[in-house]
């Protein structure tokens, strides 16, 4: 079995996120890609194989510890195998639960890959998870930017979103592992984002990936997709682009593009916008691209 080791979401040729890849004729049983995975040990090893009569490729994510239904770095970085090994194009994969598409682009040793999400989704959550969230990791409420409402957000996998004031308090993050895989785990949680504002168009971001069996993620494409998802559900004044600035704080500094298939509504920085869902709101939207550069580990 040959593991592909390829950092996505890279800051040129440095810092991303690495993951296995693993492209085979058909994909080994669960035990044995879960236990390749664990010896990887990255935060997710992605299998595809070819499916039989078929242009689709039948793809699937595990972390050290578990398996996961979606992964947007390690889509990234599969993006980057299959254009290396079958040429620049787009693949379609067939996952666990539903479709996505990734473009692989080789340019010399520099490798370029978009991918787009499955359907987003998001929702608020109440005053008391808030609170319990916010206790994790020992945040006070008057931390919080209100701009940005809490959520419960989805692009293939949950995660929670909590935006803070500063980029200290985003820096600062620290929380239990083991407490962490537990909160994660009830409330089936891939991921918990911490962001901050940086402007309408950038965000710095770090993901704690307790789920998983690691402490932080230095990139999470699912999340991204589900964080821009959310941004158009409550109208936020992108323009339909961001930028995830995220890992900085690891010393894996990783960028993330993502925008809307469709925001020609979104253009006008003028319209009057409401910062909130409504409460218990779930908004159901279209799918997000996200694009990235990525590199091999050496």
């Amino acid at each position: 079995m040959k593991i592909r080791k390829i950092s996505a979401f890279s800051d040129g040729a440095t810092g991303g996120n690495p993951a296995g890849v693993v492209l085979c004729e058909q994909l080994p049983s669960t035990e044995s890609m879960q236990a390749t995975a664990a010896a990887v040990g990255y935060s997710e090893t992605v299998f595809a194989s070819p499916l039989k009569d078929s242009s689709e490729w039948r793809v699937r994510y595990f972390s050290p510890e578990s398996e996961v239904p979606f992964c947007g770095h390690a889509t990234i970085a599969l993006g980057a195998a299959l254009a290396e090994q079958h040429g620049n194009a787009t693949y379609q994969l067939k996952l666990n639960h539903g479709q996505v598409a990734v473009s692989g682009e080789v340019d010399a040793d520099r490798f370029k890959a978009s991918l787009i999400s499955p359907p987003t989704h998001s929702q608020t959550i109440d005053a008391a998870e808030i609170q319990a969230s916010l206790a994790l990791f020992g945040y006070q409420q008057d931390q919080l930017d209100t701009r940005i409402a809490p959520a419960r957000i989805n692009a293939g996998a949950n995660h929670y979103l909590f935006a803070l004031k500063t980029q200290a308090d985003l820096s600062a993050m620290q929380y239990s592992l083991s407490e962490g895989r537990a909160f994660m785990r009830d409330r089936d949680l891939t991921t918990i984002m911490l962001v901050q504002i940086q402007s309408p168009q950038l965000f710095l971001a770090r993901n704690a990936f307790a789920s998983g069996g690691v402490l932080e993620d230095p990139a999470t494409g699912a999340a991204a997709a589900a964080f821009m998802g959310y941004l158009r559900d409550i109208a936020w004044p992108s323009g339909g682009q961001i930028q995830i600035n995220q890992g900085d704080d690891m010393g894996a500094p990783s960028r993330i593009t993502a925008e809307h298939l469709k925001h020609s509504n979104l253009s006008d920085p003028n319209i009057n916008r409401s910062p909130t869902l409504e409460k218990n709101t779930s908004n159901v939207g279209e799918s997000i691209k996200l694009s990235g550069f990525a590199h091999y580990i050496v």
